[in-house]
């Protein structure tokens, strides 16, 4: 699945229009919404110099719990990456 990202803001009330996209007619598209608040795309992003100044590098160093911390993360990926249904089962729909 390709993934095509676009940013705009809604300028009408509950109205969205994209246009120009790099698709077929027939092709079936999915769409995700991300509404970010005021507060959220005012926020500053950290350069790569204030990210190592952070503390977020190395993080998980000290904890004992975590052998290997890239199996780790990749399992937590793994796991949000997961859809369920209303019942709580896994939704293999996607196809992946």
């Amino acid at each position: 699945m390709e993934a095509i990202r676009r940013q705009q803001t809604i300028q009408k009330k509950g109205e969205l229009t994209i246009r120009n996209l790099p698709v077929e007619a027939g092709q079936q598209v999915e769409v995700l919404l991300f509404i970010s608040t005021p507060e959220q795309s005012s926020r500053p992003r950290l350069t790569a110099k204030q990210l190592l100044e952070s503390g977020l590098i190395g993080l998980w160093e000290d904890r004992e719990d975590i052998s290997d911390s890239a199996a780790y993360a990749r399992q937590l990926r793994e796991k949000a990456q997961q859809r369920y249904d209303v019942d709580g089962i896994v939704d293999d729909s996607s196809g992946q």
